[in-house]
C-alpha cells in the first residue's frame, strides 16, 4: 500500500477528487478488481474507494465483470481512439464471437506511438486465460499483434523488436502473425490486421491463451476465425 500512497502524494494536480479518481484507475488497470482490493491498493476508505468507483462506472471509465469485480471500462478505449467511432462501436460484438468461436480472450489494439493500446476486449469466462483489460498498453516488440501493426511499415522498433524481418514478410504474404512465448512465457496468440477506407492497417484483432491450449501452432488452430472478425471489422470501419 506504500507504494499506492507514494504515487498519490507524487503526482497530485490540487483537485482532491480528482486525483483520488485517477488513484482508483491506476489501480483497476492492473487488471479486475474487488472493493477490497481497491482499498487495500489505494489507501483510500472503503466508503471513498466504493463511491469513486461507482461514479466512474456511470461515465463507462470503469465497468464490472461477471462477477462484480470492477475493469476499465470501454471509455477508455474509446478516449483513446479518438472518441466514439464506427470501428470501435461494432468491436464489442464481433470480439465476443470470436471469443465463443475460439475459446479464448480475444483483444483488439491500436497503436499509441511506440506502444499498442488494448482499447476492446472480449475475455474467456473461466479457466486459464491471458487477460489484457482495455486500456492496457503493452510494448510494440513483442507478440502477434504488435507483428501486424509493424508488418506494413519501416519502422526503426524493428532493430529492438523480438520478431525479424522475415517474420513480417511471412504476415504479409499470409496475411495474419502468430507468436509463442514472445510477449510472455507460455501464451500465445494469433492476430490480423483491420483496414481503414485508404487500405491502412489501423488496428490489430487478436485472440490469445496459455501455449498448452494453443499449441506451438496457434495460427493453425484460430487463423481463420481471427481473419473472419478482422474482415469484419475492416467492413465497419470502412463502410
Amino acid at each position: 500500500m506504500l507504494g499506492w500512497q507514494y504515487q498519490y502524494v507524487e503526482h497530485t494536480s490540487g483537485v482532491g477528487v480528482l486525483d483520488k479518481a485517477v488513484l482508483v484507475l491506476d489501480a483497476v488497470q492492473q487488471g479486475a478488481t474487488s472493493l477490497a482490493a481497491l482499498t487495500e491498493r489505494t489507501g483510500l476508505s472503503r466508503a471513498t474507494a466504493h463511491r469513486l468507483a461507482v461514479a466512474l462506472e456511470v461515465h463507462r471509465l470503469l465497468s464490472r465483470d461477471a462477477e462484480g469485480r470492477w475493469q476499465v471500462g470501454p471509455r477508455a478505449g474509446e478516449l483513446a481512439g479518438g472518441g466514439s467511432d464506427r470501428l470501435l462501436d461494432r468491436a464489442g460484438p464481433v470480439l465476443a464471437r470470436l471469443r465463443d468461436v475460439t475459446g479464448e480472450s480475444a483483444q483488439l489494439y491500436r497503436r499509441q506511438g511506440d506502444r499498442r493500446l488494448c482499447v476492446a476486449a472480449a475475455e474467456r469466462g473461466s479457466g486459464l486465460r491471458d487477460t489484457v483489460p482495455v486500456g492496457t498498453a503493452l510494448p510494440l516488440t513483442a507478440g502477434s499483434a504488435a507483428q501486424v501493426l509493424l508488418a506494413w511499415t519501416d519502422d526503426p522498433l524493428l532493430g529492438r523488436a523480438a520478431f525479424t524481418p522475415r517474420t513480417l514478410s511471412d504476415v504479409r504474404r499470409r496475411g495474419w502473425a502468430h507468436s509463442v512465448g514472445e510477449r510472455e512465457q507460455g501464451v500465445a496468440s494469433v492476430s490480423a490486421p483491420v483496414l481503414g477506407p485508404e487500405g491502412r492497417v489501423i488496428a490489430a484483432v487478436s485472440v490469445s491463451g496459455p501455449l498448452e491450449r494453443l499449441t506451438r501452432s496457434p495460427g493453425r488452430l484460430h487463423a481463420e476465425a481471427v481473419l473472419a472478425a478482422a474482415a469484419e471489422l475492416t467492413r465497419s470501419a470502412t463502410g
